[in-house]
């Protein structure tokens, strides 16, 4: 039986309760986020190409540290654009984002629309693990 629990951070609960998703789920030390988008706290689009790349990466941080984690633990980055033109500037701020060494696996997907309404340029989706010394195993009883 795997251990799952629902990450909602305070700030997000209408995207569980009237979207229906977790903005992530944990599963041991392995933590999947659901993509984040440039939507702020009450659930609207952020204007601006580059404010909207830097609010994705907010939500994904403020996820991530609802879950005990930080941007340090991702292992693996999806994104999807509506543009790939955009690659450059999302670059720039993915790197002021995420400067680990190594850096996650990374793929970048083109998609028509995102976050169910036009407008949005990019979601960013991510897997963390965290170090084995942050994750506490209790060991079955009848073990």
């Amino acid at each position: 039986m795997n251990d799952r629990k629902a990450i909602v951070p305070e700030g997000m609960e209408a995207v569980y309760e009237k979207i229906r998703y977790a903005p992530a789920v944990k599963v041991g030390n392995t933590i999947y986020v659901s993509g984040q988008i440039g939507r702020d706290r009450n659930m609207q689009l952020v204007e601006g190409r580059e404010a909207q790349i830097v609010q994705a990466f907010d939500n994904l941080k403020t996820v991530l540290i609802a879950a005990g984690a930080s941007l340090r633990d991702v292992v693996d980055l999806t994104t999807f654009h509506t543009d790939m033109r955009d690659l450059p500037l999302f670059m720039q701020v993915r790197d002021r984002y995420l400067d680990t060494d190594p850096l996650p696996a990374w793929t970048a997907v083109g998609a028509h629309m995102l976050g169910g309404a036009p407008g949005y340029i990019v979601e960013i989706k991510a897997v963390a693990v965290l170090p084995e010394s942050d994750f506490i195993h209790v060991p079955n009883r009848e073990s």
